[in-house]
Formats: C-alpha cells, sequence, structure tokens
C-alpha cells in the first residue's frame, strides 16, 4: 500500500476538472500523486457518493481537495471514507449538518455570482427535480473569473457545465471537517463566495488558513500558488 496521500482535486460548479490542470501539472513536478474525477453537479449526496467510490478505490491515503461547490461534496463525502487524510478547501464551501451551500452564505454580503446565476427553462437531468443553474454569460468574467484572460473567460462561459438548482439547497447530513484535519485557501478577491464567508467557513472548522488576492478561480489563475498550498497540506498529512 502507498503511505504518502494521493490529491482528489473535486472541481465545482459552471467549471470542470480541465480547470485543475496548472495545479495537477505543478503538483506532480512535486512528486505527489494527483486524481481530477468529474464531479456531477446534480446534488451534494448523489455527488459525494461519486467522489467517495473514486477516492476508497485509491491504494493508500487520500486528501480530498475541493473547490467551490466542490468543497460542500468533499465535506459530505468524508462520511465512512476509511483513507481519508485531510480536507483542502479553495475557496470552497465547507457547510455544517444541516446547512446547504445556500443557506452558509445568507449572513453575509451577497456575492456578484448571485445576480449572475440563471436558471434554464428546462429540468435538470439526472437531479432531484428543478432547473439547472448557469451564469449568465455576459457576467461569467467579472463574477466568476475576473483574474483570467477576457479570451479564456469566454471560452469557459460557453462551455460551462450547470449546478442542478436543486444541490444548491440540499443540506448535508455530515461534516467531515470535524473530525479531520483541515486547511483553507481564502481569495480574497472573490466575487462568487465572499471573502466574509470564506473566512468564517476557515475559522469555525479551526482550519490551516492562508490568503491569496484571487478571484473565485484562483486556482487556474495562480497555479503555483495553489499547488504549493496543497502540497504543504499533503505533505502535512502524510
Amino acid at each position: 500500500m502507498n503511505t504518502t496521500p494521493t490529491a482528489v482535486l473535486v472541481h465545482g460548479a459552471f467549471a470542470d476538472a480541465s480547470g485543475w490542470a496548472g495545479v495537477i501539472r505543478e503538483l506532480t513536478a512535486r512528486g505527489h500523486r494527483v486524481v481530477a474525477p468529474a464531479n456531477p453537479l446534480r446534488g451534494v449526496g448523489s455527488d459525494a457518493t461519486a467522489i467517495r467510490g473514486v477516492a476508497a478505490a485509491i491504494d493508500g491515503p487520500v486528501v480530498l481537495v475541493g473547490h467551490s461547490y466542490g468543497g460542500a461534496v468533499i465535506t459530505q463525502a468524508a462520511e465512512g471514507l476509511e483513507n481519508l487524510s485531510g480536507l483542502v478547501y479553495i475557496a470552497a464551501f465547507a457547510p455544517a449538518v444541516g446547512e446547504s451551500v445556500g443557506s452558509v452564505q445568507e449572513p453575509f454580503p451577497a456575492p456578484l455570482l448571485a445576480s449572475a446565476i440563471r436558471p434554464t427553462p428546462y429540468d435538470a437531468v439526472g437531479a432531484v427535480g428543478g432547473p439547472d443553474l448557469v451564469i449568465e454569460p455576459s457576467l461569467f468574467h467579472e463574477a466568476f473569473a475576473a483574474d483570467l484572460s477576457i479570451e479564456l473567460s469566454d471560452v469557459m462561459a460557453v462551455s460551462q457545465r450547470p449546478l442542478a438548482g436543486a444541490a444548491a439547497a440540499e443540506p448535508l447530513s455530515h461534516a467531515g471537517w470535524t473530525h479531520v484535519p483541515t486547511w483553507y485557501l481564502v481569495s480574497a478577491q472573490d466575487h462568487a463566495i465572499a471573502p466574509e464567508a470564506q473566512r468564517f467557513m476557515a475559522a469555525r472548522m479551526g482550519a490551516q488558513t492562508e490568503e491569496i488576492p484571487a478571484s473565485h478561480v484562483g486556482f487556474i489563475a495562480q497555479p503555483q500558488a495553489v499547488a504549493s498550498f496543497i502540497s504543504g497540506a499533503l505533505d502535512a498529512a502524510a
């Protein structure tokens, strides 16, 4: 059995695993093992089941790394995951039991993303009911990826993966951060999750916390800094 943790990188809503490309290159260059599975974006419980299955099949310990909505998924996926060594949050949601990604934000200033999300006129396929959610393409750059080039942001806007609307309101039944070591990287210029909300979630779970001057997709804009943070967590969890 391998004794060094594998990083399982879990993307969030409106994105896919290709966004981790720069971080993957940096981590593998440092000698870390990395897996970046697809997050179905259909619901917290079902998404967590999918990610838990991937992680449980890995030989040796794992550290789950979540961005944005992916943070809620890894928080839930920690339940019953026997080879879990830690949780890393990159500008991510870390709800408590009974909270959702929507409710945990309510005490804090509404981010720009809240006014940029649109429901689809059709039901979300594979979800429990209701529409998918997408970001209005004309607002995608400012609300989601302000520190990326317009050219890259425009491609991301028209290729975004929607989140089932029901997932945003689904309460968690497990909070893995209560029983494993945690790390949190705050994006201080985030327009998708208020930095104040990020700092609250990080402090509440006692996470080892750092900040970078980045938008919501700092892991794309600053892959070296984000990979360095994740690498430190992997080394500490070994």
